[in-house]
């Protein structure tokens, strides 16, 4: 079994604050150039709040509280990598999003949910979909 056929474990944090979400331009990976939230892999034996909580502080530096639960995904669109997505939501609590890791992002931005930037990276799509319309679960996307 190589590398790619290990199936992986990540964590996308939707922070919302005074009606907007935060997105940032991705960079250097799949769906570079596409707008998406903090995130990351999940690591062993972390917590997926805790997962949150880091990859949002190592990416934005910012802090998030009121962490929950939006959806869960079964992605497949970008053989041969196969990941378990894990969809939260959260609350912004402090901080200014700041690029702290420029080879994998350009820009953070806040965005009225009425008016989000394009082009969205399909792991957002699925949670804005939760978001709003109560699916919880995608199989096979």
């Amino acid at each position: 079994m190589s590398e790619e056929q290990i199936t992986k474990v990540g964590v996308g944090v939707m922070i919302l604050k005074d009606g907007k979400v935060l997105l940032g331009k991705r960079r250097n990976s799949h769906g570079a150039g596409e707008y998406a939230f903090t995130g990351g892999h999940l690591e062993y034996m972390e917590s997926f709040e805790d997962c949150a909580k880091r990859e949002t502080r190592e990416e934005c530096g910012i802090e998030i509280k009121n962490i929950r639960f939006n959806c869960v995904s079964n992605v497949t669109s970008h053989k041969p990598k196969h990941y378990v997505h894990i969809g939260l939501v959260a609350d912004w609590e402090s901080g200014e999003p700041t690029v702290l890791e420029p080879e994998k992002r350009e820009s953070w931005g806040w965005y009225d949910m009425s008016n989000l930037p394009e082009p969205l990276f399909d792991f957002c799509v699925l949670e804005f979909e939760a978001y709003n319309n109560g699916n919880r679960y995608f199989d096979g996307k």
